[in-house]
């Protein structure tokens, strides 16, 4: 049985042979393995991209190439694993698979742990769906004065949507003039035209 079946993981060749350098200790000693996957974990939690996540003292002395052949692996193994919602003993079975030593599995397992919760709420943050709107309601209301104590009697609506994602109900609300309110009018008949169109193709 291939370690991608007892993974259900879907890895290239690149990513496998990055992980078996990070798992060789002539490639990566102790320490810079250490250093190495807690700049993985990092650079997926760091808010914006930093050029010097590499730039470390530890890792000097690996070849950059390696090095960044490496950290790329670490970073695709470590989302699919969360993307998997992988255990310990899948984990462990794909690193042992790529010659990782019980100890390293250890180190790897410890940082995924620690930080598998953040990482979870990053993947679930991307590529999600708009919501669903399920109801709408409306009022219609009237701009009595303005700032100035000057009488405006200006009709407006209030409008809330009300929709859901990914179980969540969440309520949308918005002001608008009349005028306003028929060019949102317009632009929703355009769009379920061309829905319709869409479908009959």
């Amino acid at each position: 049985m291939s370690w991608i079946n007892l993974c259900k993981m879907e890895l290239s060749e690149s990513v496998q042979r990055g992980l078996q350098f990070l798992a060789d200790p002539s490639s990566f000693d102790q320490i810079g393995f250490q250093v190495l996957t807690d700049a993985s974990f990092r650079s997926l939690l760091s808010s914006h991209a930093d050029p010097g996540v590499l730039d470390q003292s530890e890792l000097k002395q690996i070849d950059q190439i390696l090095l960044k052949q490496s950290h790329t692996a670490a970073t695709t193994f470590i989302l699919e694993a969360v993307k998997q919602n992988a255990d310990k003993s899948t984990i462990s079975s794909c690193l042992e698979e790529l010659t990782f030593s019980a100890e390293r599995i250890e180190i790897f397992y410890s940082t995924y742990q620690k930080h598998k919760k953040e990482l979870e709420h990053l993947l679930a943050s991307i590529g999600r769906r708009p919501p669903q709107i399920n109801d709408v309601s409306w009022r219609l209301q009237y701009h009595m004065k303005n700032g100035q104590v000057d009488k405006v009697n200006e009709p407006f609506y209030s409008i809330s949507l009300n929709t859901e994602n990914e179980g969540s109900s969440e309520d949308i609300n918005f002001t608008c003039t009349m005028e306003q309110l028929q060019d949102l009018m317009g632009k929703l008949k355009d769009a379920a035209k061309s829905v319709e169109k869409a479908s009959q193709m």
